[in-house]
């Protein structure tokens, strides 16, 4: 499993080293990922607050 996510981690590192659109794209996912992290910090049941992000993440993969 760990050599799986190994080259998929190669991968998508080189992507987006060399395509400037991924890098645009990647940068605002990290950006994303940010802001969720300090609004789950903020939470006082912070568990809940994860489970409804991952969520919400998942429902936007599925409806794309």
């Amino acid at each position: 499993m760990s050599l799986l996510f190994r080259q998929l981690t190669r991968y998508v590192t080189q992507k987006v080293a060399s395509d400037p659109k991924a890098r645009a794209m990647a940068a605002k996912a990290a950006q994303r990922v940010v802001e969720e992290a300090k609004h789950i910090a903020k939470e006082d049941d912070r568990a809940y607050a994860a489970g409804r992000a991952v969520r919400r993440a998942l429902t936007k993969f599925q409806n794309r």
